[in-house]
Protein backbone atom coordinates (compact mmCIF):
# COMPACT_ATOMS: atom_id res chain seq x y z
CA UNK A 1 0.00 0.00 0.00
CA UNK A 2 1.16 3.61 -0.75
CA UNK A 3 2.00 6.02 1.72
CA UNK A 4 -0.48 8.22 0.54
CA UNK A 5 -3.92 8.22 1.40
CA UNK A 6 -5.16 4.62 0.09
CA UNK A 7 -7.68 4.31 -2.81
CA UNK A 8 -11.02 2.29 -2.28
CA UNK A 9 -9.21 -0.50 -4.15
CA UNK A 10 -6.76 -0.89 -0.97
CA UNK A 11 -9.38 -0.79 1.60
CA UNK A 12 -11.13 -3.84 3.05
CA UNK A 13 -13.64 -4.41 5.75
CA UNK A 14 -12.52 -4.91 9.32
CA UNK A 15 -9.83 -2.50 8.46
CA UNK A 16 -8.91 0.03 11.12
CA UNK A 17 -8.37 3.88 9.38
CA UNK A 18 -8.45 7.16 10.12
CA UNK A 19 -10.56 9.54 8.80
CA UNK A 20 -11.71 13.12 8.53
CA UNK A 21 -15.53 13.07 9.26
CA UNK A 22 -17.46 14.99 6.58
CA UNK A 23 -19.70 17.27 8.09
CA UNK A 24 -15.61 18.66 9.48
CA UNK A 25 -14.36 21.40 7.88
CA UNK A 26 -11.47 19.99 5.88
CA UNK A 27 -9.44 23.06 6.29
CA UNK A 28 -9.48 23.41 9.71
CA UNK A 29 -6.17 22.81 12.02
CA UNK A 30 -7.86 21.58 14.94
CA UNK A 31 -10.18 18.89 12.94
CA UNK A 32 -9.31 15.77 15.20
CA UNK A 33 -9.75 12.72 13.25
CA UNK A 34 -11.82 9.38 13.86
CA UNK A 35 -10.06 6.16 14.46
CA UNK A 36 -12.54 3.17 13.81
CA UNK A 37 -13.42 -0.06 11.50
CA UNK A 38 -14.76 0.39 8.00
CA UNK A 39 -17.84 -1.11 7.97
CA UNK A 40 -18.73 0.12 4.27
CA UNK A 41 -16.56 1.50 1.41
CA UNK A 42 -18.28 3.66 -0.76
CA UNK A 43 -15.76 4.81 -3.33
CA UNK A 44 -12.80 7.22 -4.37
CA UNK A 45 -13.44 10.97 -4.14
CA UNK A 46 -11.14 13.90 -4.41
CA UNK A 47 -10.47 14.08 -1.15
CA UNK A 48 -9.48 10.39 -0.53
CA UNK A 49 -11.77 7.13 -0.39
CA UNK A 50 -15.47 7.72 1.13
CA UNK A 51 -16.26 5.59 4.04
CA UNK A 52 -18.81 4.46 6.82
CA UNK A 53 -16.84 2.71 9.96
CA UNK A 54 -18.70 0.64 12.29
CA UNK A 55 -19.60 3.24 14.70
CA UNK A 56 -21.83 5.20 11.98
CA UNK A 57 -19.39 7.17 11.59
CA UNK A 58 -18.66 9.21 7.77
CA UNK A 59 -15.65 10.75 6.07
CA UNK A 60 -12.56 10.75 3.73
CA UNK A 61 -10.09 8.27 4.27
CA UNK A 62 -6.64 10.14 6.03
CA UNK A 63 -4.66 6.64 6.43
CA UNK A 64 -4.55 2.95 7.61
CA UNK A 65 -3.88 2.48 11.34
CA UNK A 66 -0.78 -0.03 11.33
CA UNK A 67 -1.72 -3.43 13.20
CA UNK A 68 -0.17 -2.98 16.73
Amino acid sequence: MSTDRPTADELRQGMTVEIVQDDADPQSEDTEPIIGEIGTIHGDEPDGAHVKLKSGAVGHVRSVVPDD
